[in-house]
């Protein structure tokens, strides 16, 4: 049977959402030395990735993000062992069972295997919206900050820096809106969202 190979990639799958590089804002890698030009007066640039990724509740968002995504990982993984004892245990029974017994054991178990597939597609899709909605709240915490540092810059332009391939880092605002978002807020609660819970009461409405 596949149920093993089908659950573990399942599994890892969903482990992995949480993880992978795109889920949360990553810090750059250091670039190396080149000469710039004058810094154009009134152009700003700022690095939206960088400012979430170095600011404490980003590093924070990421950590709690891993600790959710490892919660799931644990559930999923006992549920995928027991389906996968279960199917050995088929097997190595089968010379002792009824063509017709034979048939039940593996049409339920086969009941589960939807069934675990059908979760682990939902808490995939749980993880992803609890770290869309994460990033949303430091994105809201930082708009006011973004417009204040580019009021005190006397900035007539800001550019998103993460579009760019070089620029002047005298024009660069992104350490003074983390220097500001740190001061405003460090960490929010927040756990995994319940979809399965959400559909349940959109139905009783």
């Amino acid at each position: 049977m596949t149920t093993k190979t089908l659950a573990a990639g399942l599994s890892a799958a969903v482990f992995a959402l949480a993880l992978a590089p795109g889920a949360q804002a990553q810090q750059a890698p250091a670039a190396p030395q080149v000469s710039h030009g004058a810094a154009i007066a009134g152009v700003c640039v700022m690095s939206l990735d960088n400012a979430i990724g170095g600011s404490t509740v980003g590093q924070y968002v990421q950590t709690r993000l891993q600790q959710i995504a490892t919660q799931v990982e644990a559930e999923l993984k006992g549920e995928e062992t027991a389906i996968t004892n279960e199917a050995q245990a088929i097997e190595t029974g089968r010379a002792s069972l009824s063509q017709d017994a034979f048939d039940k054991r593996r049409a339920d178990l086969q009941v589960r295997v939807n069934a675990f597939q059908r979760k682990a597609t939902l808490r995939e899709r749980e993880l992803a919206v609890t770290q869309q909605k994460a990033i949303a709240r430091v994105g809201q915490e930082m708009e006011p900050l973004i417009r204040q540092v580019y009021q005190q810059r006397q900035c007539a332009m800001l550019i998103n820096r993460d579009a760019l391939l070089l620029s002047n880092p005298q024009m660069d605002v992104t350490a003074a809106v983390v220097t500001a978002l740190n001061a405003k807020i460090t960490q929010f609660a927040f756990d995994r969202e319940r979809l399965d819970q959400q559909a349940v009461g959109a139905q009783t409405r």
